[in-house]
């Protein structure tokens, strides 16, 4: 699945250009992709616009998400997502990099994958389709922090 997805990132620059999801699903294939991994980006896609949209369609009042609160993970959260990738998703939060809606959002996806731990690997893929998903273009800092370049080569560069 989250192979499928980086391919998306990858090639649409926005959750808008992407094909219809039958036409999506038939040039995946043809890609090499297989069928369960495409079914399942689908479907955790699909669930993301609906999160997406149910959380824009409530507009929760900024103030309801200070800047001094502070998020309490259930023991369930801890369990799925891990130490690490909570750790992460902590710092994007506090250096301002996601807003408390798009936490809760990479929150819920990352539930959503049903690996327990979420690896911080496939947690960085997450947060950069809730991102995406929201029409945001990481820049090259962001881009740094959820890819670190571990081999040497071109640095990342944002769509």
């Amino acid at each position: 699945m989250f192979d499928v997805l980086v391919y998306l990132y990858e090639n649409y620059h926005h959750p808008e250009v992407c094909p219809e999801p039958v036409e999506l699903a038939k040039s995946l294939s043809e890609i090499g992709f297989k069928e369960a991994e495409i079914r399942d980006a689908l479907t955790w896609l699909t669930e993301l616009a609906a999160r997406t949209q149910g959380f824009s369609s409530r507009k929760p009042d900024e103030r309801a998400f200070p800047a001094s609160a502070h998020r309490v993970y259930a023991p369930q959260e801890y369990a799925a997502l891990g130490v690490e990738a909570i750790g992460f998703i902590e710092s994007l939060a506090n250096a301002g990099v996601l807003k408390p809606i798009e936490r809760e959002i990479a929150i819920e996806r990352g539930l959503a994958a049903n690996e327990s731990p979420l690896t911080l690997e496939k947690l960085r893929i997450v947060v950069l389709m809730v991102l995406w998903s929201q029409g945001d273009d990481p820049d090259a800092l962001l881009l740094d922090a959820l890819f670190p370049d571990d081999d040497g080569s071109e640095p990342r560069l944002p769509h």
